[in-house]
C-alpha cells in the first residue's frame, strides 16, 4: 500500500504541468494542470495507453490531428501509436487526472523523432 497527498507534490512547472502521484511499477498515475494557453505538446506512445479526465476549465484535446472541445466531466483514452495534444483555449486553469497503462517512461516520441 502507499499513500501520497496530491498537496505535498509539486508541478513539474512550478504552477502547472504534470503532478505524478504514483509512478510504477505497473503504472502512472497523477494529475495535470494547463495554465491559459498552455499546451501538452503533440507525442505519442508506442506502448503505453494514456487516458485523460478533465475536471475544470476548457480547452481542446486533438488526437490524430482530430479536434475535440473539452469541458469539466470529458474523458479521452489513447491508444498506443495515436498522436495527442491538450491545449488550454480558456481563461482559467484546465485541470485533469491522467492514468498511464503501462508503466514504460520512457515511451514518449514526438511525430518528428518517430522512425
Amino acid at each position: 500500500m502507499e499513500k501520497v497527498n496530491a498537496c505535498d507534490l509539486d508541478y513539474r512547472h512550478g504552477d502547472s504541468g504534470p503532478k505524478y502521484l504514483f509512478r510504477g511499477p505497473t503504472l502512472d498515475w497523477g494529475i495535470i494542470r494547463f495554465l491559459p494557453g498552455e499546451t501538452l505538446g503533440v507525442h505519442f506512445h508506442e506502448e503505453v495507453e494514456e487516458t485523460f479526465y478533465f475536471t475544470r476549465g476548457s480547452g481542446t484535446f486533438t488526437v490524430n490531428g482530430v479536434e475535440y472541445d473539452i469541458t469539466p466531466g470529458d474523458a479521452f483514452r489513447v491508444e498506443p501509436g495515436e498522436t495527442h495534444d491538450v491545449l488550454n483555449s480558456g481563461d482559467e486553469p484546465l485541470d485533469g487526472v491522467f492514468i498511464k497503462d503501462r508503466y514504460l517512461p520512457d515511451d514518449k516520441a514526438t511525430p518528428e523523432t518517430e522512425k
